[in-house]
């Protein structure tokens, strides 16, 4: 599970004096010295048609998405129905609920994330003539093509690339993107993300997902209001009860179904952006530098715009600053719970930031190995990025392009034993809790029963130390954290990262904590954590800014959960240490449950 680069192992056994010895004996073969190779082979007209022909179809967008409306209707109709017959929610309030709820998110949701992007992350929607020529002329010619108003286009003064939508329809369509899709994208790139947002809005998936996603939601009420109002009959009150339970046995599924049709309905975007360009690789590309990140720093025509005098009258100069915007909701680039982590590996200069394959394959290896992944794309509303670049290099081949990677590395082994370790790791304290509190029910012995707490506090702190692993914290950079396949949300791997600050974890909002630091080789998030919110809010309002542009060394833990970050232990920077207090305090509250559940059960 770990991959070292060339020269790594050498440098490693030599330091080691000779204290590792090598067991495997593909060990012993030597090590090819050629370049590596490029981003895909020669194409041929043979291997495209092959590609393309095991190409799995999209389902009819149509078709699925009136079916899991239907279905998903159907099941909150019967919740309602029968929280009306058994007199726990009159048919009026049952109406409301629903329609109310409609409305509201329909009608006022787009105006609040207006509001919201303006005043807490410096959103500024601008004139088609300030955006670069080409983007303003591929906007206009892609909604001439399918009959909707051109989306207004609001810029996130922000240095990292990312972009989402969202309106009631396709007529008043928003995009918003930041300044890093202009900088560290090229100019096909930017504009296959753009096509992906507008095929959003063409395919009116603002307001499927709005409506879909109002299913759990008023499962959910119907749950809560069933379980605090009593049944017109008590004979009634069981019937209520089982009604309550499928409420929101309801609201659980329900909320799958709409992760999975949101997930459906990124592939179509993908596929739009793909037709729109008429180039599958440059979305391929742009999903790579956003998701994974593979573009350390802008092209150097990036870098000369910065560098030259800006003339603040012009009106392109205004949202060339910041940092980054975490993607909002479904309709993102990708998941909004995964933005939190962007991390970037290599590029090696050049006109236009270079993608290494050995790097791209060693950041795909934990979306298709790690078992983990699967776990967090069921959660999620966008597929792992990694079967997104499968789907898009099939499009390519099917337009007679090579496609931009084909992952063609053999699994080393299986990771199912290190996520069984995981979970059960995860599971610990409430199964410590769980059993002598049992144990103490059956046998009618309080002292068992207070034992348990002290069980509670052991798996605390046997969770603890795995998840948290001290001792040496080794210098890594960007490209080799992403190499890691056996990481998780759970099972960190200790680091240490030099850099420099280049903005918030969520851009332009005032009161973000966390910190994104880039070194040679890449970008990641720093995700800073403190026992208390109000530390991190204090921290974010008063402290934070004082890290930008500034040289720091970041400790902590690599996770991956589905994508890269840091928790941090500790960030220096101008000779200042904060620390971060979580893992220490996890410690002490383990000790005093431990020793707190012995103590009283011994006094009982």
């Amino acid at each position: 599970g770990l991959w070292l680069d060339g020269g790594e192992l050498d440098a490693l056994l030599e330091k080691s004096g000779g204290g590792i010895r090598l067991t495997l004996a593909e060990a012993a073969v030597p090590r090819a010295a050629s370049p590596t190779p490029p981003l895909a082979a020669a194409a041929s007209a043979e291997r495209l048609r092959a590609i393309a022909a095991a190409a799995r179809p999209l389902p009819n967008l149509v078709l699925r998405s009136v079916g899991v409306l239907a279905l998903l209707y159907a099941l909150i109709g019967l919740i309602l129905i029968g929280a009306v017959q058994l007199g726990g929610l009159g048919p009026t309030a049952a109406l409301a609920i629903g329609g109310g709820i409609v409305l509201f998110q329909f009608l006022v949701g787009p105006f609040l994330m207006d509001l919201s992007l303006r005043w807490l992350y410096k959103c500024r929607f601008v004139e088609p003539s300030e955006l670069p020529p080409h983007l303003a002329a591929f906007i206009a010619r892609v909604s001439a093509e399918h009959k909707i108003r051109a989306p207004r286009v609001g810029l996130i003064d922000d240095g990292a690339p990312n972009a989402f939508t969202y309106g009631h329809h396709p007529g008043n369509a928003r995009v918003v993107i930041t300044r890093g899709i202009l900088e560290l994208l090229d100019e096909k790139e930017v504009e296959a993300v753009v096509a992906h947002e507008i095929g959003h809005a063409v395919h009116w998936d603002m307001l499927v997902m709005t409506v879909a996603y109002l299913v759990p939601l008023i499962a959910f009420y119907v749950y809560s209001i069933l379980t605090r109002t009593d049944a017109k009959d008590d004979r009634l009150e069981s019937a209520k009860q089982g009604i309550a339970i499928g409420a929101y046995a309801v609201y659980i599924v329900s909320e799958y179904i709409v992760l999975w049709l949101s997930r459906t309905r990124e592939y179509w975007a993908d596929r739009f952006g793909g037709e729109a360009t008429g180039d599958p690789n440059a979305l391929a590309r742009a999903l790579v530098k956003i998701g994974y990140g593979l573009a350390a720093r802008a092209s150097d025509a990036s870098e000369q715009r910065r560098a030259e005098p800006k003339d603040e009258k012009a009106p392109q100069a205004e949202p060339r600053r910041g940092r980054r915007l975490e993607a909002l909701g479904a309709l993102g680039i990708f998941n909004a719970s995964s933005a939190k982590a962007l991390a970037i590996a290599s590029s090696r200069g050049g006109a236009v930031p270079s993608l290494e394959r050995e790097n791209l394959l060693g950041a795909m290896r934990w979306d298709l190995w790690n078992p983990w992944a699967k776990f967090y794309e069921l959660h999620s509303t966008h597929p792992l990025i990694a079967n997104r670049l499968d789907h898009l290099g099939r499009q390519a081949a099917a337009k007679g392009l090579e496609p931009f990677v084909v992952f063609d590395e053999k699994q080393p082994e299986s990771y199912w034993d290190e996520f069984l370790v995981d979970l059960s790791i995860l599971l610990l304290p409430l199964l410590l809790l769980l059993v002598p509190l049992g144990l103490g029910l059956a046998l009618g012995d309080a002292r068992v029963m207070l034992l348990a707490v002290s069980g509670l506090g052991l798996g605390m702190l046997l969770k603890t130390l795995f998840s948290y692993r001290s001792g040496a914290f080794p210098e890594m950079d960007v490209a080799a954290l992403l190499k890691q396949v056996k990481v998780s949300g759970v099972r960190g791997v200790p680091c240490t990262v030099r850099g420099t600050v280049i903005g918030r974890g969520e851009p332009g909002l005032i009161w973000s904590e966390d910190v994104v630091l880039r070194d040679a080789t890449g970008i990641i998030f720093l995700d800073y954590r403190q026992p208390l919110r109000i530390f991190e809010l204090l921290f974010g309002l008063l402290r934070r800014k004082q890290l930008d542009g500034q040289e720091a060394v970041a400790i902590g833990w690599y996770r991956r959960a589905p994508v890269p970050y840091i928790e941090l232990r500790s960030i220096e920077a101008q000779g200042k240490r904060r620390r971060c207090w979580v893992y220490p305090l996890k410690i002490v509250v383990s000790l005093l449950l431990c020793a707190g559940g012995i103590a009283a059960a011994t006094l009982a």
